[in-house]
This record gives structure tokens, sequence and C-alpha cells, in this order.
């Protein structure tokens, strides 16, 4: 299944993608996502409570044939694929593809794991919504 611009969910979870204007200094923006509410795989987005707020960032690579190995997310995180085309495989056998330019936010402690099954590298933009003492990610044990 192939997504752009959203997790590919219902109702408010369609995203625009035309270009407005930002303001007075004439600039213009392209919006990935609007409103979003639900992740990739429609459950609603949730935030850590009872913690301060903690934002961090970072570039994922793949390599072709390169995987992420399977992990899940305790708090929300947007992803933007900057280049390539990342296939990920979510528990229960569900497959998405996420090519160039497709913005989204993640499943939630849902186990998944992210593939490069292309010729190319995959990057992706990853902004992790998360708390202080709370950890993003989660790796499953072998």
């Amino acid at each position: 299944m192939l997504l752009t611009a959203c997790g590919g969910g219902s109702g408010d979870a369609a995203a625009s993608s035309g270009v407005a204007p930002s303001g007075s200094a004439g600039g213009s923006k392209t919006s990935l996502l609007d409103k979003q509410q639900l992740t990739v795989l429609d459950q609603p987005i949730a935030y850590p409570t009872k913690k301060p707020a903690q934002v961090s960032s970072s570039v994922l690579q793949l390599e072709p044939g390169q995987e992420t190995g399977w992990h899940r997310h305790k708090a929300p995180m947007y992803a933007y694929v900057l280049e390539g085309t990342l296939t990920v495989e979510y528990d229960a056998g569900v497959v998405k593809e996420y090519p160039t330019g497709t913005a989204l936010m993640e499943a939630q402690g849902v186990w998944h794991n992210g593939t490069n099954k292309g010729d190319v590298p995959v990057r992706v933009l990853e902004v992790n919504l998360g708390a202080k003492g709370v950890k993003n990610t989660v790796e499953r044990a072998p």
C-alpha cells in the first residue's frame, strides 16, 4: 500500500498537499500533515503524560538491504521520507511502503521493522514527541 502525506487513516487523517502563503514575508509553505489525529495503523495519537515534554530528531539512513530491526515507539513519532522507499512490516503481517515525500505518524506500541528493499539509500527524518525519562524507541529482545 502506498501512502502519501498521511498515515492512510480515515476521516480527518487526510492531509493537504497544496502550497499556501506563510505570512507577510512573501514566502510559501507546503503542508505535509494537517491536523493529523491517527497513526499509520489508525490509532489515536497519544502523548506521554505526567512528565515534561521532550522533542528529539534524527535522520535515519538505511543502505539497500538494511533493516531497522524490530522495535516499537512509546511516544508519537513523526517521520518524513527524504529519499528512497521505506518498507515497514508491522505485527500481524501488515506491510506498508512509504516512498520519498511521505509524511506520517508512526504506529505506537506496535512492533515493526523497517527495510530498504530498493537499490538506493533510504533517508528518513524522525521527530520524537516524547517526555523526559520516557524511552522513545524500544528494541525487541532477540
